[in-house]
């Protein structure tokens, strides 16, 4: 039963019960082709989308000829059932957490509020990765969310609560031209509690972002003697705290 992909579970818990249930199929389809084959379960070994007999490549059958006959059922070990199905449940024993580290760099224009995104790198560890292009993108799109987070996307209201942002033409999300190229790299740490050892990587670059922008700010105004403002950090006010401590 899916639930979504909320918590970054989609691999997690769904790549899971795929998997378990692809091994299943596997050690079927390895039975199915020892019959074939007329060999024993034990010398048949599986490599490249085919099924061979261990010292005889030639003597194979493929996944499809398996799957061919599986469904027409004309030549059958003794007591297994028709068809190339199998079903699995996966229940996580546990949580998978990934980690990483970002840093980001930034400038701060102190005449005009302006912080301009100079630079970003995030290393991440999601497990072994079945696909690396959509890991780096989930964590570009990450990194960017959070970025418009930090520095841009805000909720304004007028005083008797008129909302002042609710169009595309008032609300400030962050532009392509906004964001330098995002540096990715990545460590790989399987988890203990699932059977592909993977972890979540859609929320790594959201979470972590928000609070690296934030902090880089920070860190380049405490000489100012500003330690503290609120989200989002628009130029108006980085300025503002700027020229408070000023006074």
């Amino acid at each position: 039963m899916g639930w979504g992909t909320y918590g970054s579970r989609t691999t997690v818990v769904g790549g899971a019960a795929v998997a378990l249930s692809s091994r299943k199929l596997k050690e079927k389809a390895k039975a199915l082709a020892a019959h074939l084959l007329e060999a024993a379960e034990a010398d048949i070994e599986y490599e490249d989308g085919k099924f061979f007999v261990r010292g005889s490549p030639d003597q194979s059958k493929t996944i499809q000829d398996i799957a061919l006959m599986a469904n027409l059922a004309w030549n059958m070990p003794e007591g297994m059932e028709p068809g190339m199905e199998a079903s699995a449940f996966y229940d996580p024993p546990n949580f998978a957490y990934p980690f990483g580290a970002h840093v980001a760099v930034v400038t701060v224009d102190a005449d005009n509020g302006l912080v301009e995104l100079k630079r970003y790198v995030a290393v991440d560890d999601c497990g072994p990765q079945v696909n690396p292009m959509i890991v780096e993108g989930q964590v570009h799109g990450g990194v960017v969310q959070g970025a418009g987070q930090a520095l841009w996307e805000g909720a304004v209201y007028s005083e008797n609560g008129q909302l002042l942002t609710g169009s595309m033409m008032d609300y400030a999300l962050p532009k392509a031209h906004m964001v330098p190229d995002i540096e990715t790299l990545s460590s790989v740490t399987p988890s203990p509690h699932n059977p592909l050892g993977v972890k979540g990587i859609g929320e790594t670059g959201t979470i972590a972002s928000t609070v690296t922008i934030y902090n880089a700010v920070i860190d380049a105004l405490r000489p100012l003697g500003v330690t503290s403002i609120d989200m989002p950090l628009t130029p108006e006010k980085v300025w503002r705290a700027i020229h408070q401590q000023g006074s």
